[in-house]
C-alpha cells in the first residue's frame, strides 16, 4: 500500500473518531487542506463517498461505515506494530548481533560483553567471532569489530586502540635456548607460526625495521589457525611466539612472558569499532558508547615503549644471572 493511501485512510478514521476533519488534519499535522484533499483521492480510489460532509460536520455513508469497520483493526494492529518499534528503540531490549575476529580478540571481548549484559539483563547480545571479513549488510551485524585498517566505505567506523604484535617468550624458554639479539637470530630458534583460515598459508611476523612496518618471515616449529593455542604454546616455553598485546600485555606485566627485540615491536594495525547508521536503538547505542569508552586507547592492550624496553632489559638481566 502506497504511504499516501495509509495516510488517506488514517485520516478518514482520525475524522470519524473526531468528528472533524479540521480536527483530523491538527492531530495528524496537517493542512485542512490536505486533509481534504487526502480524503477526497481516497474516495476517487475507491470509486464510493465515504462520508458526507458540511463546513461544520461529517457523517459516514453506508459505504464508509462498511470501510471503517474493515480497516479499523488493521490501523490498530499498525499503531501496535510501530509502538513496539518505538519502544524497542527507546528501551535496550532485544537482540543485539555482534562480529568481531576470532583470533586475539576474547581477552577485548568477554569483560566487554560482561559489563554490557549486567548494565541491560534485556539485550540479547549473539555473539560470532570469525576471521573471515563478512558483508555487515548481509550478515544482519549491529555492530562489528576489525583488526587492521579502517573497514571499507559505507559504514560508520571508529578507531578503538592500536594491536601491538610483541615477540615474546617465557624465562624458562630463555634459559634452556638463550635470546635472539636480531631477528636474524631467530632463524636459530624455535618459534610459532600462524596459519592463516582463507588462505592456508603461514603468516609472516609484522616487525618494525628502522621504525618502518615490515615482515619477518620464520620458519615455524609449531604451527597453528587458532590464537588461544599459539598463546598457550608460548607459555608452555615450546617457543618464541609473536603475540596480539591483548594477549601478550598482562602476561608481560606479570612476569610470565619476556618481550624480546623490542625495537621492532609492531604498532601498524589498530582495532576499530564498526556500525551501519548513526540512527541507532538504544541497545546498539548503548553498546557502542560502552565500548568506546571502555576500549579507547585502552592501556590494558598495549605497553608503551618504555616499558617494553625495561621488561626485556630485566628479562636479559634474569637471563644473564643465571647464566
Amino acid at each position: 500500500m502506497p504511504i499516501n493511501e495509509l495516510r488517506a485512510i488514517s485520516t478518514f478514521s482520525k475524522a470519524v473518531e473526531l468528528g472533524s476533519l479540521r480536527k483530523a488534519a491538527a492531530a495528524q499535522g496537517l493542512t485542512p487542506q490536505a486533509a481534504s484533499q487526502a480524503l477526497a483521492q481516497l474516495e476517487q480510489h475507491l470509486g464510493v463517498r465515504l462520508l458526507h460532509r458540511t463546513t461544520r460536520n461529517i457523517a459516514l455513508t453506508d459505504e464508509g461505515r462498511i470501510f471503517l469497520e474493515s480497516a479499523q483493526p488493521a490501523l490498530a494492529a499498525l499503531e501496535r506494530a510501530l509502538q513496539r518499534v518505538r519502544t524497542a528503540k527507546d528501551e535496550a531490549v532485544g537482540p543485539l548481533r555482534i562480529v568481531g575476529p576470532r583470533s586475539t580478540f576474547l581477552p577485548v571481548i568477554a569483560p566487554l560483553l560482561e559489563e554490557y549484559s549486567r548494565l541491560y539483563p534485556a539485550v540479547q547480545p549473539d555473539v560470532q567471532l570469525d576471521d573471515r571479513i563478512g558483508n555487515w549488510v548481509s550478515d544482519r551485524v549491529d555492530v562489528g569489530f576489525r583488526i587492521g585498517h579502517q573497514p571499507e566505505e559505507g559504514v560508520i567506523a571508529r578507531r578503538l586502540f592500536t594491536l601491538q604484535l610483541v615477540i615474546c617468550a617465557t624465562p624458562a624458554y630463555l634459559a634452556q635456548h638463550g635470546a635472539p639479539n636480531s631477528l636474524e637470530e631467530l632463524a636459530e630458534h624455535r618459534c610459532t607460526g600462524f596459519r592463516h583460515s582463507r588462505t592456508g598459508l603461514i603468516v609472516p611476523w609484522h616487525v618494525t625495521r628502522e621504525k618502518v612496518p615490515a615482515e619477518q618471515e620464520i620458519v615455524a616449529a609449531i604451527t597453528t589457525n587458532d590464537a588461544d593455542l599459539e598463546v598457550a604454546s608460548v607459555l608452555g616455553s615450546l617457543a618464541i611466539g609473536q603475540l596480539a598485546g591483548t594477549s601478550a600485555a598482562p602476561l608481560i606485566r606479570s612476569g610470565h612472558l619476556v618481550p624480546l627485540l623490542s625495537a621492532h615491536t609492531s604498532n601498524y594495525m589498530s582495532v576499530f569499532i564498526y556500525y551501519g547508521s548513526r540512527a541507532q536503538p538504544s541497545r546498539v547505542r548503548a553498546f557502542i558508547e560502552l565500548a568506546v569508552e571502555r576500549l579507547t586507547d585502552n592501556p590494558a592492550f598495549t605497553l608503551s615503549h618504555s616499558e617494553l624496553a625495561a621488561a626485556e632489559a630485566a628479562g636479559r638481566k634474569a637471563l644473564r644471572k643465571r647464566s
